[in-house]
């Protein structure tokens, strides 16, 4: 390693490499092809970094191509580059899609040495000859698993075959896949496959626990666990439209919550991302799309709004959580059918899933239960207040009593029923005075007229 990043290492308060760090440094700096397997959160881009700024010379163009499968990945990733490449003097450019393509067009004329970018926008600008690569002697491809898929394979391919024919390839990846298995045959040539996930012992006490939700009382329950002490978390959805119905609701209810979406433009999703990582939202909602590889330290909790399809899908969503060291837990939200779907799921894996329970503004494994004899308390006395509620006013001020046929004389007796008042005088009565009267007036005429 250099002296510069030794220097630069203890600088940060690292006292050794990780594994993928420590496997990957040799090869990559002796020119050989790899691929990078490792945990998330095990320090991958710092890993691919370190050797491939090392072959890089100052003021030489741009010599090394970086792919990442997002525009907050791509920024990501750009930044900690940049941080180790000012010490070789070395100048890094990020482009994604969605940015100003002029403003683009204007960095690659300050010819940076490293540029991290999306696929499909790289393969544009090389197509209008306004990204040159003749230089270019090495590519990284960041979650390989990801990129290596549909459309995006063949817009990867037409980027390496855009270079030099003995361009070198490095793949990294937190989780493997079919194709990483044959990237000789996709991109012609031998790739070394370097494999420490179970070397690795970088990531911290993530606990997986199982709550069993409704559907529609998820949002409610997304609002209890905002007052557990310090919760943050990074909440997965599947379809957009779910969570941006969530997004809205919350936001008229004032709930400290941003959303991450693909659809938003690039100066909206830096700013949910930056306000999240500050601490100024607690909640931040996103897709498996948008929140890919990204790196959020000390991160409390993972929550799966919408459980996973696949097992790697519930790698990635988890390894935000954990990273470096920092403990962390998983949360997965779900009727009964679908948490059983998921432990059959994650059946062959090592995660310990456990069911828990949200009481008393924590998350529990003691299920809450009311005591029979509170119930037995609970109900005469709700049944009294229902036959108080319903009897007339008159009847409240006499007990009713329930007597055996025994006592049923005595108690009558004992208790005499008292004359029931009139609210409202009998129509008929009233009717039948008013016709005595009248009779009464015309026979009183009848004797005057005689």
């Amino acid at each position: 390693m250099l002296e510069q990043y030794q220097a630069h290492f203890r600088a940060l308060g690292y006292t050794e490499p990780t594994a993928i760090q420590a496997a990957v440094y040799g090869p990559m700096t002796s020119d050989q092809n790899v691929l990078g397997l490792a945990p998330t959160g095990s320090g991958k881009t710092v890993a691919f970094t370190l050797p491939a700024l090392a072959t890089l010379l100052p003021g030489d163009g741009t010599q090394l191509l970086v792919l990442e499968p997002s525009q907050e990945l791509a920024i990501q990733t750009s930044r900690v580059m940049r941080d180790w490449a000012k010490l070789l003097n070395l100048k890094v450019a990020a482009l994604t899609g969605g940015a100003n393509v002029k403003r683009q067009t204007e960095r690659l004329k300050k010819r940076p040495e490293v540029v991290v970018g999306t696929p499909g926008r790289l393969l544009n600008l090389i197509q209008d000859r306004k990204l040159k690569v003749h230089l270019i002697s090495m590519i990284i491809v960041d979650e390989a698993d990801d990129l290596l898929t549909g459309d995006t394979l063949e817009t990867v391919r037409a980027v390496a075959q855009a270079a030099p024919a003995d361009v070198q390839l490095g793949f990294f990846s937190a989780t493997d896949t079919a194709i990483l298995s044959d990237l000789g045959k996709w991109f012609g040539q031998e790739v070394t496959r370097i494999d420490v996930r179970q070397e690795d012992h970088t990531q911290g006490d993530v606990r997986h626990v199982l709550l069993q939700v409704g559907m529609g009382k998820r949002d409610q329950m997304l609002k209890r666990l905002l007052a557990v002490p310090n919760f943050r978390a990074l909440v997965f959805f599947k379809q957009t439209n779910t969570l941006k119905h969530t997004a809205t609701k919350f936001y008229h209810d004032h709930v400290s919550a941003t959303s991450l979406t693909s659809d938003l433009r690039q100066v909206q999703r830096e700013k949910a991302l930056q306000d999240f990582r500050q601490g100024r939202t607690r909640l931040l909602l996103t897709t498996d799309v948008a929140a890919r590889g990204l790196d959020i330290p000390k991160l409390p909790a993972v929550i799966n709004y919408d459980l996973p399809s696949t097992i790697n899908e519930y790698v990635h969503r988890a390894g935000r959580t954990g990273r470096m060291g920092e403990p962390g837990q998983v949360i997965s939200l779900g009727d009964d059918h679908d948490l059983r779907d998921l432990k059959k799921l994650l059946r062959e894996t090592d995660y310990d899933l456990v069911s828990v329970y949200f009481s008393g503004r924590q998350l529990t494994t003691e299920r809450p239960s009311a005591t029979p004899a509170v119930r037995a308390e609970v109900r005469p006395a709700t049944q009294a207040a229902r036959t108080v509620a319903t009897r007339p006013a008159h009847d409240s001020l006499t007990p009713t009593v329930t007597a055996s046929p025994a006592q049923a004389p005595a108690t009558h007796q004992e208790t005499p029923t008292p004359k029931k008042s009139k609210k409202h005088k009998n129509r008929h009565n009233k009717n039948k005075g008013m016709r005595k009267k009248w009779r009464d007036r015309d026979a009183q005429h009848d004797r005057e007229r005689s």
